[in-house]
């Protein structure tokens, strides 16, 4: 048996009961006594089995209160394109001279976004950054000729979703430090995003069981239908 910290044996209200999310919510805030600000995270245990392709849950949530963090994006992109992205406020833009960086070793950014002529060239950097999770794909808006949105969108609290073998889909919905209202705003435009997201082969109960945590703090249960209260 895991032997608890301290933070843990002092934490208050019952981790094993489910309750309503602004409840959980106010718990994990509560118990994110860490000396930095605490990133929060959800995990939804979805009915589905990944192993079949029409029970895959993939896709972006606009986390309306944004994530809290500094997303360092990369861009594939040539000329004007190139020209946009940079407008936009993407840390790095290049073509082939980006491969290279990437090919050699750089992985200094959390989302990359390609145009459509891009992928060509993207594609050959599949085994880099695809087991990270950053390959650009149309289903999330990463493959876009519109890169300039796309840049702001993943400035802005865009999130990427995909759910694991286990069928759990996990994420950051934002820091200890936002208020209750943006938190409860990012977990509604999650859970709303998972259950559009909902594939053709997914029987029965569809969002099974629903977790919130901090980074350093103990984990807590939501009653899925509160979330439809």
């Amino acid at each position: 048996m895991t032997k608890q910290t301290k933070r843990i044996k002092a934490r208050t209200g019952d981790r094993e009961a489910s309750l309503s999310f602004a409840e959980a919510i106010k718990a994990v805030k509560e118990n994110a006594t860490a000396k930095f600000d605490e990133s929060i995270e959800i995990a939804v245990n979805l009915g589905v089995d990944p192993r079949h392709a029409d029970q895959q849950v993939r896709g972006v949530v606009n986390l309306p209160s944004g994530t809290g963090r500094d997303v360092r994006v990369a861009v594939f992109a040539k000329d004007a394109k190139a020209a946009e992205a940079l407008a936009a406020g993407a840390d790095i833009v290049g073509a082939e001279d980006l491969y290279e960086k990437i090919n050699g070793g750089f992985m200094d950014f959390d989302r990359v976004i390609a145009s459509p002529d891009m992928m060509a060239l993207v594609g050959r950097l599949g085994k880099v950054l695809g087991p990270r999770g950053l390959m650009p794909n149309p289903k999330v808006g990463t493959v876009t000729p519109n890169v300039a949105q796309a840049v702001k969108d993943a400035k802005g609290g865009a999130v990427e979703f995909r759910v694991e073998k286990a069928g759990i889909v996990h994420g950051g919905i934002g820091k200890a430090s936002f208020t209750q209202e943006a938190l409860e705003a990012n977990v509604k435009a999650y859970v709303d995003a998972l259950s559009r997201a909902r594939p053709s082969g997914a029987k029965g109960t569809y969002v099974k069981k629903i977790s919130l945590s901090s980074t350093m703090g103990p984990g807590f249960k939501i009653d899925p239908a509160s979330l439809n209260a």
